[in-house]
């Protein structure tokens, strides 16, 4: 299954929001333009910008405004890119060296918060303020999310309850208002705009919950990422915290000790206590279940090729090995 498929309905939108992209990049500090233009053009997904664009379809708009709505989501999306690789210390993202490893922590910190306040300028321009509140809201979210995420790192006591709440907020908060948004520009009444941004909110999170598996299991070719970066880390994602709470008291010690330790010395024994417990075909089943919950939350809406896409989408983010 490819994206260029899935995507295949919203092919001159996505063409339009990237060129918006490059066009509002521009800046008088010209590293500003060097780096997100090294980000943006790494060939990332896009996904949120495509779920504008397909909850906006699903919903029979023939317009243009929901082009800046996906490039405002896309910035923002960039944004976080750029601090999260500078706090995880990260080297490596899709193949590429990061923009921390190429250029340094400054630029890249500083840059990221050029492309917030870029996003919150295109807001402005929208002239939505409920659009402006919901990603405001989002934004704010996904921080705390990320604080979270760090106040947990070498925390080999963190629960599955507490790390999808984390997940639900770094990862699914902006899967979550870009769908919701889409459904804004579709002219969407309450119970439809929920039906989407709940789409959104259980699709971010199989997306992540299969984020972890590939940590574990994935191809460094295809991730373009380190396997094991979790671990060095010291990340208590949900396959190390399933073999806490399932496998053998020496396996379980294992695990706690890679947690609280960090690093990669231990990575050999935990994959394999990650692949004696089965912690990856438990992660991949709840990221099965988000899915299929995203695929009912649009059950709803009338036959079309986006919302094929909308459904196939969910099951590419269980399947995918990228």
């Amino acid at each position: 299954m490819k994206l260029e498929k899935l995507f295949k309905p919203i092919e001159a939108d996505m063409q339009a929001v990237d060129a918006l992209i490059l066009q509002r990049l521009h800046s008088d500090a010209g590293l500003i333009k060097q780096i997100a233009e090294y980000i943006v053009n790494a060939g990332g997904k896009r996904l949120r910008p495509a779920l504008v664009l397909l909850s906006a379809g699903a919903l029979g708009y023939g317009g243009t405004r929901h082009r800046e709505l996906a490039a405002i989501v896309e910035f923002i999306h960039t944004a976080t890119l750029l601090h999260d690789d500078v706090v995880d210390e990260s080297d490596l993202r899709r193949s590429r060296k990061t923009a921390n490893i190429l250029f340094g922590n400054a630029p890249s910190v500083l840059v990221g918060d050029a492309l917030y306040s870029r996003s919150f300028q295109m807001m402005v321009d929208v002239g939505d303020m409920r659009v402006m509140s919901i990603l405001a809201d989002a934004t704010n979210i996904i921080a705390e999310g990320e604080v979270m995420q760090l106040m947990n790192c070498h925390n080999a006591d963190v629960d599955e309850a507490h790390y999808l709440q984390v997940i639900r907020c770094k990862t699914a908060k902006l899967f979550e208002a870009s769908s919701r948004l889409g459904a804004i520009a579709g002219g969407a009444g309450p119970e439809t705009e929920n039906r989407l941004a709940g789409y959104g909110n259980h699709l971010g999170t199989a997306f992540q919950l299969i984020d972890d598996v590939l940590d574990y299991s994935g191809s460094e070719a295809e991730t373009g990422k380190h396997l094991g970066d979790d671990l060095a880390e010291g990340k208590p994602t949900l396959p190390l915290i399933y073999v806490m709470q399932h496998g053998t008291a020496e396996q379980a010690r294992c695990v706690r000790q890679a947690i609280e330790k960090g690093g990669r010395e231990d990575f050999p024994e935990v994959l394999a206590a990650i692949r004696a417990t089965g912690s990856l075909e438990h992660a991949r089943q709840q990221a099965e279940i988000e899915a299929a919950r995203a695929q009912a939350a649009i059950e709803a809406l009338a036959p079309s090729a986006h919302k094929d896409s909308l459904l196939e989408l969910a099951s590419f983010a269980v399947a995918r090995t990228f």
